[in-house]
């Protein structure tokens, strides 16, 4: 059980970390995306640009998310495998030496 909540913080971190990330970097990218390439003065229909925006905000967060979740899984397995390792070479305690009396 402590395995599988060792694997579950590590997704839902890496899942909030992606879409912090996302939540950062995708705007800017939105914003030159859909610049007009010469600085030209351009007729457009508001709403449909504000849907279109609003969706590719929300789908980069979602892919930001499921990037972070897939790197907080890979993170996970790697500290699980590592903490099972380290529990194996450890070897018990050895017996006490015996004394000559």
């Amino acid at each position: 059980m402590a395995t599988f909540k060792t694997f579950l913080i590590f997704i839902l971190a890496g899942t909030l970390l992606g879409t912090f990330v996302a939540s950062l970097t995708a705007p800017s990218y939105i914003e030159w995306n859909n610049s007009t390439p010469l600085a030209t003065q351009t007729m457009c229909n508001l709403p449909e640009v504000v849907r279109g925006v609003t969706a590719s905000l929300l789908h980069s967060q979602l892919m930001g998310a499921a990037i972070g979740a897939g790197v907080g899984l890979v993170v996970a397995i790697l500290v699980a495998v590592r903490a099972r390792s380290r529990s194996k070479q450890r070897p018990g305690t050895p017996p006490p030496a015996a004394t000559a009396a």
